[in-house]
C-alpha cells in the first residue's frame, strides 16, 4: 500500500481522498499510511480547507532506495490501473468550478472598470522599469495616483490648490497609498523642483496645460522634474470651440494643436517627442469627455549635464 501511495504521490500532488479513490481503499486506511510516510519525510503535505494534499518530498527521489521503491510502486499502480485513472481524478477537481462558471450570472456593466484594477496594476509593476519615482503635476483630486501608486516605488503629487489636495489626500488615505507624497506648490516654483529630486522616471500632467497662462513655460518646468532619460506624458485637448468650459472650468486655452505641443517640447529641450489621440471611448463620463484628447510624450536627453543635480 505504501509503495503505491508513494508512486501516485510522486506522479501528482493528491488529496488523501483522491488517493483512496484511486487505490479503492477507505480514507482512514489511506490516512494511516500517508501519516507514516510523512513522518519518515518521504511525503510532504499542505492543507486546503479540510483536505490534506500530499506529494513526494523533493529530496526523496535522489535516494537510491526510494527511487527503487518508486519504480516498484509504479509497476504495481500500472498493474492495478490506478495510474491510468490518475488523469481522470485530477480532471474531476474542476468539475464544480466548470459548473459554477457555466451558470448564468448577473450581467456586468461592460463599461465599468474592474474593482480589482489596482491589484492588476500592482502585479504588473515589474514590467515597468525604471520605476523609482513618478511625479503627477497638477494632481487635482488624485485620479492619476490610482495608476501611478501601484506601479512606482515613490510618487510625488503636486497641486497649487489646497482644496484639490484635500480630495487627493482622501483618495490616498482610502487606498492606503503609503508611497505618495502630496505637495502644495505651483509647478514652476523651486519648491516643486526640490520635492522631485533626484529626478523622476515619469512625469505626468493631465489636463493642466490649458489652465496655464504660459503653457510653454509650464512644460519647461515639467521637464525639469525628470531625470536624464526620464519620460514626460502630457494629456490635454485638441483645439475645440466649447467655450462653456472656459466659463465653467476656468480654461485659458481651448485646446492645442499637436504641432504646438511638439513646439513646446522642443523649446523645453526634450527629445523623441510625439503626440497621439486618445480613443474617444476611453475618456470617461466627465464634462469634457466629448472633446478630443491627445497625449504628448517626450524624453529628457540622456546626456543631460549635471545642471539639475547641482541646482
Amino acid at each position: 500500500m505504501r509503495l503505491r501511495v508513494l508512486a501516485l504521490a510522486g506522479a501528482e500532488e493528491l488529496s488523501v481522498g483522491e488517493l483512496g479513490e484511486l487505490l479503492e481503499e477507505s480514507q482512514p486506511n489511506v490516512s494511516r499510511h500517508v501519516a507514516a510516510l510523512r513522518q519518515s519525510g518521504l511525503l510532504t503535505g499542505r492543507r486546503a480547507g479540510t483536505r490534506l494534499f500530499v506529494r513526494l518530498a523533493r529530496a526523496s527521489a535522489d535516494d537510491a532506495v526510494v527511487a527503487d521503491a518508486l519504480q516498484t510502486g509504479r509497476r504495481m499502480c500500472q498493474s492495478d490501473g490506478s495510474l491510468a485513472r490518475l488523469s481522470s481524478v485530477v480532471r474531476a477537481r474542476d468539475q464544480r468550478t466548470r459548473a459554477f462558471f457555466s451558470r448564468s450570472t448577473t450581467a456586468l456593466d461592460a463599461a465599468r472598470l474592474p474593482d480589482e484594477l489596482l491589484g492588476y496594476l500592482f502585479a504588473m509593476a515589474e514590467a515597468f522599469e525604471p520605476r523609482q519615482l513618478a511625479v503627477d503635476a497638477g494632481t487635482g483630486n488624485g485620479a492619476w495616483l490610482d495608476v501611478l501608486a501601484p506601479l512606482f516605488v515613490r510618487v510625488v503629487a503636486l497641486d497649487r490648490s489646497e482644496a484639490q489636495l484635500t480630495q487627493a489626500r482622501r483618495r490616498v488615505e482610502a487606498r492606503g497609498y503609503g508611497n505618495v507624497t502630496l505637495v502644495c506648490s505651483e509647478i514652476e516654483d523651486p519648491q516643486a523642483r526640490r520635492a522631485t529630486r533626484p529626478g523622476a522616471d515619469l512625469v505626468t500632467c493631465s489636463r493642466v496645460l490649458h489652465h496655464s497662462a504660459l503653457p510653454g513655460e509650464t512644460l519647461r518646468a515639467l521637464a525639469s522634474f525628470a531625470r536624464p532619460g526620464g519620460l514626460l506624458l502630457v494629456v490635454d485637448y485638441l483645439p475645440h470651440q466649447d467655450d462653456v468650459l472656459e466659463s465653467q472650468q476656468a480654461d485659458v486655452w481651448l485646446g492645442f494643436d499637436s504641432n504646438e505641443l511638439l513646439g513646446f517640447a522642443q523649446d523645453a529641450g526634450l527629445v523623441n517627442a510625439s503626440t497621439r489621440r486618445i480613443p474617444p471611448g476611453w475618456l470617461g463620463t466627465g464634462p469634457d469627455h466629448h472633446l478630443a484628447w491627445q497625449v504628448l510624450s517626450a524624453r529628457c536627453p540622456s546626456d543631460r549635464d549635471g545642471a539639475r543635480a547641482s541646482a
